[in-house]
């Protein structure tokens, strides 16, 4: 990696915000008529004027803070606002790129977490915000590759043949469509017999490791350096994800705000210290995003308020809402950072990506101190 790598602005969005995917010109909220939309005006001129602000954290924090505040009684009014306030600290802020690649599993063993959405939107801002992504679609689903425009059908060349004929890398990553510097190694159907047929072959714990390590050096070498390296991973705990856990250093974790999900993170973790123990020793959870949050529901609060108690050093303040707009966005071949730009699902999850890439930075400064 090249040293001291300059930050590059995150894209200004345009247009009207989303506030839960609702309407921000609907005359009436709870009794109350006009309040959202005087709301939605007031957040309307107050964007307009932050249209030149770069990068002064002060001035950011004062205009998010002139944004109109709503009360209990008008729950649109307060989603607009809140909105608002995030496009105004995130439009145009700088992204700092790490000094040197990082390599995330993004993993749960439990099913409709938010793995694939997760992976998929959070590669898709960093990659907007100028860094140079990689996502490595370890599911033999292959919603990822949809999700990023890329196809993968039978004939095309995917990560099953990196894994189990040993194919480099250079041959299956292809760019998406939608975004520049955002890549993809996509999965096909193959993928699903690789767990039977990565049983009897020699190394088969580290084969992707070996894969993504020599890819990121010859990227390196060449000038053109990754920044991130994100694995999607199916939901289970075999052969692919081992892989995945191998590859990495860092371990990504998506928790739906929900019992069942706390339930199965104990054994996530289990699994994750006996990956530490005998193959490698530098993985660590260093992040935890909490997906379909909502704010109407105590349980939410509550798996919320536990996940935080327990990893507090680990868990993103950032939050990602229900939203019908990061449903939508897949069926369209797109993430929700290119399908709906200004929706809460997409600003929510550009405020996790500078989260994360922040704590990086941070983190990485703290270890060469």
């Amino acid at each position: 990696m090249t040293s001291d790598p300059q930050p590059t602005p995150v894209p200004a969005a345009s247009g009207p915000s989303h506030a839960s995917d609702a309407s921000p010109n609907d005359p009436v909220v709870d009794g109350r008529p006009g309040r959202l939309a005087d709301v939605a005006a007031e957040v309307a001129a107050t964007l307009e004027a932050t249209a030149t602000v770069t990068d002064d954290t002060e001035e950011r924090a004062a205009i998010a803070a002139s944004i109109p505040g709503a009360d209990a009684h008008t729950p649109l009014a307060q989603a607009v606002a809140a909105d608002a306030r995030k496009r105004i600290t995130l439009s145009g802020r700088t992204i700092p790129r790490p000094a040197r690649t990082r390599i995330l599993t993004v993993a749960n063993q439990k099913g409709g977490v938010g793995k694939t959405t997760t992976t998929v939107n959070i590669a898709a801002a960093l990659a907007q915000a100028g860094s140079t992504v990689l996502v490595v679609d370890l599911d033999p689903q292959g919603n990822a590759s949809t999700a990023l425009g890329v196809d993968h059908h039978a004939e095309v060349p995917s990560i099953y043949d990196v894994l189990v004929d040993g194919d480099p890398l250079d041959g299956v990553v292809r760019p998406c469509p939608d975004i520049p510097r955002l890549l993809c190694a996509p999965a096909t159907i193959d993928l699903a017999g690789a767990e039977i047929e990565l049983v009897s072959l020699v190394a088969r714990e580290t084969r992707l490791q070996k894969a993504v390590s020599a890819y990121v050096e010859r990227r390196t070498a060449a000038g053109d350096p990754l920044d991130y390296v994100l694995v999607d991973c199916p939901p289970s705990l075999g052969l692919l994800t081992v892989n995945a856990f191998v590859a990495a250093t860092e371990v990504f974790i998506p928790i739906q705000c929900e019992y069942y999900a706390l339930e199965g993170l104990s054994q996530l973790l289990k699994n994750i210290e006996l990956i530490r123990s005998h193959l490698n020793p530098a993985l660590h959870v260093s992040t935890i995003l909490l997906t379909m949050f909502d704010a109407r529901t105590r349980l939410s609060a509550q798996v919320a308020e536990e996940v935080r108690t327990h990893f507090s050093a680990q868990t993103l303040k950032a939050t990602v809402p229900r939203s019908v707009r990061i449903s939508e966005a897949p069926s369209h071949g797109q993430t929700v950072i290119t399908y709906d730009p200004n929706s809460s699902g997409a600003l929510s999850y550009l405020e996790a990506a500078v989260e994360l890439a922040e704590r990086g930075v941070a983190a990485t400064t703290e270890e060469s101190a």
